[in-house]
């Protein structure tokens, strides 16, 4: 049995399959991890969820923001914007059935027999390693309770960024989803920067990628998606950065754990 990583699909899916037929993946035996943002921007996000699904307990994946907005926008909390291409998802007959699923998938995973873990962006270098299982813990409830709608709608917002001003049950709510699906640069003092996307090469000095800052990775493998313009390069040997932006016409990446050994797929 092998275990697959792979980073941000966004509605890939005949890559994701060009990458998993290249590994010579087997569904019946082998673990296929994705690090969330599994749908939108890419035209075929019905088909991955479908996929994703179907593969039962031989598939595991973290929400990511992307994902965590197709559910608000199901909810009718929000809008889709027609670039996300997903209106055959929310026009399919077994939607209901999809979301479901969707809306009971983690933020953060342990790695098979391993001290490692894998969430969409990472986590607030604030955390200990147990505040970041604590939290995600206290998402999932929340997202997967018979007030998921009520969560939903207050998830959206940029405060507090820092872990030390969420006083209220909401706010410890939007900050760890913050931190788990999309954390990119942190202030010196460790709150949560959202506005800069780019490269850290070509981001001002003031601020610092999380896994810089995080002492958590200083010493524990992290799995993530989320940053494409890392292009899987970043300072911190820990970090594994999958998302190589497959969707803007990069590739896709996939990361064997027993070898770590990388395996990529163009663009079709």
């Amino acid at each position: 049995m092998a275990l697959y990583f792979v980073g941000d699909v966004q509605g890939c899916f005949n890559e994701l399959d060009a990458l998993l037929a290249q590994v010579n993946f087997n569904a019946d035996n082998d673990q296929l991890f994705l690090a969330g943002d599994v749908v939108a921007r890419g035209k075929q996000s019905l088909a991955t969820l479908r996929f994703i699904k179907a593969l039962g307990p031989n598939a595991h994946m973290v929400l990511g923001n992307h994902d965590l907005h197709l559910l608000a926008i199901h909810a009718g909390l929000k809008s889709a914007k027609k670039s996300d291409h997903l209106d055959e998802v929310l026009k399919a007959k077994d939607r209901e059935t999809l979301m479901a699923w969707l809306i009971s998938q983690p933020l953060l995973i342990q790695v098979p027999n391993a001290q490692a873990y894998m969430t969409h962006a990472g986590i607030s270098p604030q955390w200990s390693l147990n505040d970041a299982i604590t939290q995600a813990d206290f998402v999932q409830q929340r997202l997967r309770s018979n007030n998921a709608y009520y969560w939903l709608k207050h998830m959206y917002g940029e405060k507090p960024n820092n872990w030390h001003d969420a006083h209220s049950e909401e706010e410890k709510f939007r900050f760890s989803i913050n931190a788990f699906t999309r954390i990119r640069y942190c202030f010196a003092d460790k709150s949560l920067e959202f506005n800069h996307k780019l490269n850290p090469a070509d981001t001002p000095n003031t601020l610092l990628p999380w896994y810089e800052l995080s002492a958590v990775t200083q010493t524990i493998p992290w799995i993530i998606g989320h940053w494409a313009s890392l292009m899987g390069k970043c300072s911190n040997p820990n970090i594994f950065a999958l998302d190589t932006g497959c969707v803007w016409g990069n590739h896709l990446t996939m990361l064997r754990w027993h070898d770590k050994k990388l395996f990529q797929q163009q663009k079709i």
